[in-house]
């Protein structure tokens, strides 16, 4: 199990974790028994940097076949990788938590899945770019994702420059990024950072997706957080931005 490097002052770590976790040396560490748990399912479970190997080579190396390669960050209870990898077994699909216990518990359930065109990663969406190569991505989701809602912890928001930079290297021109939140302040967020963005276009935005777009794709679906939002009159806020990169 790899560690991080532990000379800088404890608060100093803390505050710097999300900016090194872009960087070059970033390195996992944990004291969780559900990482080695997770090992059961290696057969399509990589954990920490293991999916890191396959940057570039996912079709070949990975899914040993060529199709629309698509990821989604922050999988948590699987509900939508199962339906869509179900659904689209002509795509390969690749889920990404950072959760330990909530990882192990979906490795389980996708182990009994009838089509198998997927991997899972035990890791931290930062890493998008050392993950894959460049223009590997067709497509991006990322669903309810945590707002970080105190002024403070903004910075903790991955949706941000440094990691829309991210997105611009892996996914293909015409590639997309699809998006969905309950929480009015981080979509706000998202839309002001849009708005210094010439690398990408908006091509669908909504501020209440179920009354505005219901037989849209992103109102096809239904994840657990979601749900729960929805029970409470909470408006799905939603995105489709679209890369401007040249062939």
């Amino acid at each position: 199990m790899s560690k991080e490097n532990t000379d800088l002052p404890e608060k100093k770590q803390k505050t710097n974790e999300k900016d090194r976790a872009f960087g070059e040396g970033f390195e996992y560490t944990h004291d969780n028994p559900y990482h080695e748990r997770l090992g059961v399912f290696e057969e399509f479970v990589l954990r920490d940097d293991e999916a890191e190997a396959n940057a570039g080579n996912w079709n070949n190396k990975a899914f040993n076949r060529d199709a629309p390669l698509h990821t989604e960050i922050g999988t948590g209870y699987g509900h939508f990788m199962i339906d869509y990898t179900q659904k689209n077994p002509d795509v390969n699909f690749i889920g990404l938590d950072h959760r330990f216990k909530r990882s192990f518990n979906l490795a389980k359930r996708l182990n009994s899945l009838q089509h198998k065109n997927f991997k899972y990663l035990r890791g931290r969406g930062e890493r998008l770019g050392h993950i894959f190569a460049e223009s590997e991505l067709t497509k991006i989701f990322y669903f309810f994702p945590d707002p970080w809602p105190k002024t403070r912890h903004h910075k903790k928001r991955l949706f941000q420059k440094r990691f829309l930079d991210e997105v611009y290297k892996v996914l293909k021109p015409g590639g997309e990024f699809l998006i969905k939140t309950d929480h009015d302040g981080y979509f706000e967020w998202m839309c002001d950072v849009m708005k210094e963005e010439s690398r990408f276009e908006i091509i669908f935005q909504s501020f209440d997706l179920r009354a505005e777009h219901p037989e849209h794709f992103l109102s096809s679906f239904v994840t657990k957080f979601e749900r729960i939002f929805l029970e409470k009159g909470i408006k799905i806020k939603s995105m489709i931005i679209k890369s401007k990169k040249e062939s």
